[in-house]
């Protein structure tokens, strides 16, 4: 890794980790930086083209994919013939009208067909706790649905990345779980019509169902922007961050995605000591899961204040002035080598790579593997 940062020339380095370290720059310039063939998987989520200009820098739609496919390109040439590129792109509405931009469309056609990428696989973030937007068409007129799905791309260097979907098994639906009890007593392997055959082989535990596409992870990812918010919940997966940045009394960034959906990619496309980077660094969210699954990583963020206050997620439980400490002298220009780093313990790291399955009640004829 230290090789690697040697060469990072045009960024400064905030704070190192045990596995990774979070640099402030121009992400274009960092990614032209890195070596060729040195990345196993990026994971990121750009600023989004929304209609209301946010503090974090998003471009206007119409700009949107050619600016994207900059780094898009620059990712491609450092990237390992095995590697990924994994990225969540939120949808937005035409300026004034109901209507939907196309923008991560064109941006995945302008991935496949100007870059060159393969596209792995198409996967949609579900979000039940999503606030409904935008307020115009959703709350006031009624006229469009809540939007709760983001598209995620999993894109890849080769058509035969490296990946092992095993890795990520969710757990049997409770109909599944009584077949294993019992196989007999649920199904007879036998040929079916739609050649979809079941076989002695669906009745075996293999600890867990291979998991869909659809991925389930509740995320109030507004909840920065909720003036009056008194008490934040406990079942956020980032909630130390944000409760640690409360009482801080700091602006946290307000574009962050739960660290579900990294751990997810992470543990399903890499193996430990594999080097993940994403260079929509925001609140660090990628480095921190991977951190947690014990693979190096890069951040690169061009915003330094939201850089510096990223190191909160890698000291959960110390002393508030201490990480006050840490942050100013970060926002001073030292670099911090952040050698007592939060871990989690097993079973909070291992929900923090597993998302539940969706609809449940109907998994019993797709639960596999």
């Amino acid at each position: 890794m230290q090789d690697v940062l040697d060469r990072l020339r045009s960024g400064r380095v905030c704070y190192t980790t045990p596995h990774g370290a979070q640099l402030t720059g121009d992400s274009l310039e960092l990614l032209g930086e890195l070596p060729a063939n040195s990345v196993d998987l990026f994971m990121t989520s750009p600023p989004f083209p929304l209609l209301r200009k946010k503090a974090y820098g998003n471009k206007d739609q119409e700009e949107y994919v050619a600016w994207l496919v900059k780094f898009a390109k620059l990712a491609k040439d450092s990237l390992k013939p095995t590697g990924s590129l994994v990225i969540d792109i939120g949808g937005a509405y035409q300026q004034g009208e109901p209507v939907r931009s196309l923008h991560q469309f064109r941006a995945l056609l302008a991935f496949v067909d100007d870059l060159g990428y393969s596209l792995a696989e198409e996967f949609y973030w579900y979000n039940p706790s999503k606030l409904p937007s935008p307020i115009e068409w959703v709350n006031k007129r009624k006229w469009r649905a809540k939007d709760a799905v983001n598209t995620v791309w999993w894109l890849s260097k080769t058509e035969r990345p490296k990946a092992d979907v095993g890795k990520v098994r969710v757990p049997y639906s409770k109909s599944m779980q009584q077949l294993l009890k019992d196989p007999a007593a649920y199904y007879t392997p036998k040929e079916r019509p739609s050649h979809h055959n079941i076989g002695k082989a669906f009745g075996v535990d293999n600890g867990g169902a291979l998991p869909s596409n659809l991925l389930e992870i509740p995320f109030l990812e507004d909840l920065l922007e909720i003036s009056n918010l008194l008490e934040l919940p406990n079942s956020q997966s980032n909630d130390a961050y944000l409760r640690t940045l409360k009482a801080m009394e700091r602006p946290g960034h307000p574009a962050r995605f739960p660290i579900k959906l990294p751990s997810f990619f992470i543990e399903m496309l890499t193996d430990p000591g594999d080097v993940v980077v994403d260079f929509f660094g925001g609140s660090n969210t990628t480095g921190r899961a991977a951190e947690n699954l014990g693979r190096s990583w890069l951040s690169f963020e061009l915003d330094p204040a939201y850089a510096a206050l990223s190191a909160v997620r890698f000291m959960e439980g110390q002393d508030l002035k201490a990480i006050q400490r840490t942050v100013k002298e970060i926002e001073g220009g030292a670099t911090l080598e952040l050698t007592e780093v939060s871990t989690p313990s097993g079973k909070e790291a291992e929900s923090g790579a597993r998302v539940e399955p969706t609809n449940a009640s109907t998994q019993l004829s797709i639960d596999a593997g």
